[in-house]
C-alpha cells in the first residue's frame, strides 16, 4: 500500500465513516498554522492546515518544514495539504521537496483549466504517479469551478461534475481524492447557492467511501448547507477567507496601539475562534 500510515488519508476515511467533516484551512504565515493547530488541540479534532501555491513559492522548504514540524508536535491528528497547483513550477517545487524529505501529507494537482476530461487525465496523471511514489495521495477536479482566489487562475467557464464519468477520471488519473463541480465558485456569491446535491449523492454511492470527496467555493455558505454536504458525503472542506479576513483585520488593528507579540497573540486568537467554530459544525470536535 503506498500511501499506508498516511496523514490525509487516515483522516479523511476516518471522517467518512464517522459522518464529520474536515476543516481544511489556508493558511498563509505561521501565526495561522499556529491558530489552527491550538484551536484543533482544544477542540479534540482533526484538521488540514491548507496552503496555496503562491504562499509555497513566497517560504518554499522552509515554510513548508514549519507547517509539517507543527503538525507533527500536535496531540491530535494534523496533516499538511497544497491546494490548487496549477503550474508546473508549483508541482515541481512540492515534489522536489518531497524527494528531499519536506513533505506534503497530500497535494492536489488542477488540471482543471483543460478543455476536456481526458486532457485533464493527461496532464494530472504524470504528477499523480511521481506523488505515488513519494508516498502522497492526490486530489484532482472533475468538471471546473469558476472564479479565483490568491493567486489561483481566473476560471470563468465552469463546467458541473458529470458523476457517470467519476469513476473512469479517478482510474484514468489514477488520484485518490475528488474535488467535484456542484455548483460551487472560487470567490463570493453573487446569489444564493444552490448546489447540486443529487451529483454528491451519485458520488457517495459510486466510490462508497473509497474515494474522500472535498468541497471547494465555501464563502459565506449557509451552515445548514455545510451540514447537507456532509450528510451527502464530502469529508474535506476547504474554507480560506472565513479565518483569514477577521485575522488580518484584527492583526492591522492591533498592530496600531499594541506591542507586536501582543498583537500576534490576539490575531491568532480571532483566528483559532474562528476554526474552533467549523470544528463544532462539521462535526470533528471531540474526534481525535
Amino acid at each position: 500500500m503506498p500511501f499506508e500510515g498516511n496523514r490525509t488519508l487516515d483522516i479523511l476515511y476516518k471522517a467518512q465513516r464517522g459522518g464529520y467533516g474536515i476543516l481544511s484551512q489556508a493558511c498563509y504565515d505561521t501565526n495561522s498554522v499556529v491558530a489552527l493547530i491550538r484551536a484543533a488541540e482544544r477542540c479534540r479534532s482533526p484538521a488540514m492546515v491548507m496552503i496555496f501555491p503562491v504562499t509555497l513559492m513566497y517560504g518554499k522548504g522552509p515554510f513548508l518544514q514549519f507547517c509539517v514540524t507543527a503538525a507533527r508536535d500536535a496531540s491530535v491528528p494534523i496533516a499538511v495539504h497544497l491546494d490548487h497547483a496549477t503550474d508546473p513550477e508549483h508541482l515541481e517545487l512540492a515534489l522536489g521537496l518531497a524527494e528531499q524529505g519536506i513533505k506534503f501529507d497530500s497535494i492536489m494537482v488542477d488540471a482543471s483549466h483543460a478543455e476536456t476530461d481526458e486532457e485533464n487525465i493527461a496532464i494530472a496523471r504524470p504528477y499523480v504517479e511521481r506523488a505515488a511514489k513519494l508516498g502522497i495521495p492526490v486530489e484532482v477536479e472533475l468538471g471546473r469551478l469558476e472564479g479565483g482566489e490568491a493567486g489561483l487562475r481566473m476560471i470563468s467557464d465552469a463546467k458541473l461534475t458529470n458523476p457517470q464519468k467519476a469513476k473512469e477520471f479517478i482510474e484514468g488519473t489514477g488520484a485518490t481524492i475528488l474535488a467535484p463541480s456542484i455548483g460551487n465558485l472560487h470567490g463570493k456569491y453573487i446569489n444564493p447557492p444552490n448546489f447540486r446535491q443529487d451529483i454528491l449523492q451519485d458520488l457517495r454511492d459510486t466510490f462508497q467511501g473509497a474515494v474522500p470527496i472535498c468541497l471547494h467555493g465555501t464563502d459565506e455558505l449557509p451552515d445548514a448547507l455545510f451540514r447537507e454536504c456532509i450528510r451527502n458525503g464530502v469529508s474535506k472542506i476547504n474554507l480560506n477567507s472565513w479565518a483569514r479576513d477577521p485575522y488580518a483585520k484584527a492583526l492591522g488593528e492591533a498592530l496600531l496601539t499594541k506591542p507586536f507579540p501582543d498583537a500576534v497573540e490576539e490575531a491568532t486568537e480571532v483566528f483559532a475562534a474562528v476554526c474552533e467554530r467549523f470544528y463544532i459544525l462539521f462535526g470533528s470536535a471531540g474526534k481525535a
